[in-house]
């Protein structure tokens, strides 16, 4: 019966050799005697050794490895983007390692020292922090990087963002066309560079309608259901609460829609809603929910090929690909109510 974790070591001492010379005899490097190299194999076989190929090649770089550090893996947004670069990947016999920062900088920097232990080739990354990225700053020089739906400060990469503050600034002016002033913003922590651009699309759209800019008609919160549910439950249960909520994300919109719902307000009627990115259930509501929509079909498969051409070679300076964003008009907004 073949023996279990049975070592290089235990391969060294049954055949009366050094630990070097069992590995050079038994992965073929080297200088070994022939009578030598026989007698380590032989050893080997009868012990059963099977070596830690995988060990092997991560200590070697020959692991074809790629890393992935999203904001958050459970946003729809980050799941899609992952499942694009691993077949995109995978047809150039790579493969991805996935590890969210769950929007935490102390985390990323975590994971990405992680992955630099294991010789990872290539790193695809949404930075957590516009501007405390030293690590990322190191680490692109390194290894071949490039970053997706954000960039970061000082960082010299690839990169593939949207048009954030544009597509913000054209959900306001929808909203404001509509005859909406007091026009609420649910978003999320403003290190994170979308959030940056999305609230000065915002601030910029009133700002050229001639509407002050109001704080309390602007809700903070992590970007998850639970949190968007009592974020928006805070914004309007004020006196004067907003004719309409513009919302960042999908996973915010969807917080939104269950805190409405729970207030017993009704979309459009009572409040009208526009969200940035477009998810599955924003077509199964009723109404369906009007969005700002990225081409996430393209971002993914950019991104891989990007960082593809970097693995083989391609020199010159960083390339970033800004895409635009397109406003889809479903029935989540109406004219507001006269109070």
């Amino acid at each position: 019966m073949t023996r279990k974790g049975v070592t290089l070591k235990d391969v060294a001492a049954a055949a009366n050799v050094s630990r070097a010379t069992a590995a050079r005899a038994l992965n073929s490097y080297g200088y070994v005697g022939d009578e030598t190299a026989q007698r380590v194999q032989e050893v080997a076989e009868s012990l059963g050794y099977r070596a830690n190929r995988v060990a092997q090649a991560l200590r070697s770089g020959q692991l074809p490895l790629i890393g992935y550090v999203p904001g958050d893996i459970q946003n729809p947004f980050f799941a899609r983007i992952a499942h694009d670069l691993e077949t995109e990947l995978r047809k150039e016999k790579h493969n991805l390692l996935i590890a969210s920062s769950e929007e935490d900088v102390a985390q990323e920097k975590e994971l990405l020292e992680s992955l630099r232990s294991l010789s990872i080739r290539g790193l695809i990354l949404a930075p957590t922090s516009a501007t405390d990225n030293r690590h990322i700053v190191s680490l692109a020089r390194e290894i071949p990087t490039v970053l997706i739906d954000r960039v970061a400060k000082n960082v010299r990469c690839d990169s593939v963002v949207v048009d954030n503050e544009g597509g913000a600034h054209e959900a306001i002016d929808y909203l404001v066309a509509n005859g909406h002033r007091r026009i609420g913003l649910l978003r999320d922590d403003s290190r994170i560079f979308t959030a940056q651009e999305r609230l000065f699309g915002y601030q910029n759209s009133l700002q050229a309608h001639g509407i002050a800019l109001d704080e309390t008609l602007i809700s903070v919160s992590r970007s998850t259901v639970e949190q968007a549910i009592e974020a928006t439950i805070r914004l309007f249960n004020q006196p004067n609460r907003p004719t309409a909520l513009f919302t960042v994300d999908s996973l915010m919109t969807q917080g939104a829609l269950l805190a409405l719902r729970s207030m017993g307000l009704s979309i459009p009627n009572d409040v009208s809603l526009v969200g940035f990115d477009d998810f599955n259930l924003a077509t199964f509501t009723d109404p369906q929910i009007t969005v700002v929509a990225q081409p996430i079909s393209e971002i993914g498969p950019l991104a891989a090929r990007l960082l593809l051409e970097r693995l083989d070679g391609k020199k010159g300076a960083a390339r970033e690909v800004r895409f635009p964003t397109r406003l889809i008009v479903r029935g989540s907004v109406a004219k507001p109510k006269k109070r």
